[in-house]
């Protein structure tokens, strides 16, 4: 990779850092800490969440009536996102270990912290775990592939992508095919950055 990418890529995960200390500090702002992956706020702020929770009734009552009719829609994607967290997992289970591809972990992923939010009705608290999951979900099945990728196809696409992966910074550069022949079995195995 030349040096301009990867100072780009080095970049990227600097800020990604950088956003990881200030969410911290924002722990520190809104009165929680995290003791064994539980989240723990002061009394006087949990009281303070406690009467702000609306009510059921008044959420339902103030909800657009089109929110109301579409909510079965959104709701109807938690069979297939349940089955597709099954088989990403079955896959990896079985797959991962023959190709020495380390193991992407389930809960870094799918962290579902919301509902404990005092100020969050049942309603509310509900579709915060429908998100939450379902964005953890996609984002463990994303590293997944990743990894499958650099395994069997790190090589960068020709054309701009929206969002890359973790894995892509390894990926050999779209045409490069002389690099690609001399040093596939190389990259292919070097998961060395998740050993930190």
């Amino acid at each position: 990779m030349d040096n301009r990418l990867q100072k780009l890529f080095d970049d990227l995960s600097e800020l990604e850092n950088e956003i990881a200390i200030e969410i911290k500090k924002k722990a520190e702002e809104f009165s929680y800490t995290l003791e064994n992956r539980r989240i723990k706020f002061t009394e006087e702020i949990a009281d303070e969440h406690k009467r702000r929770v609306k009510s059921v009734k008044a959420y339902i009552l103030q909800a657009p009536l089109r929110h109301i009719l579409i909510a079965p829609i959104i709701w109807s994607l938690i069979l297939p996102a349940v089955f597709l967290d099954f088989s990403v997992s079955i896959y990896q289970c079985i797959c991962f270990p023959v190709y020495n591809i380390p193991k992407v972990k389930r809960r870094e992923y799918l962290v579902l912290d919301r509902h404990f939010l005092k100020y969050l009705n049942l309603i509310e608290k509900v579709n915060c775990l429908f998100c939450s999951y379902f964005n953890g979900l996609i984002a463990f099945v994303q590293e997944v592939a990743a990894r499958t990728e650099q395994y069997w196809c790190p090589i960068k696409h020709a054309h701009n992508m929206t969002i890359v992966h973790s894995r892509y910074k390894k990926f050999f550069d779209y045409g490069n095919a002389e690099q690609y022949r001399e040093d596939f079995q190389k990259v292919r195995r070097d998961y060395s950055d998740l050993e930190k």
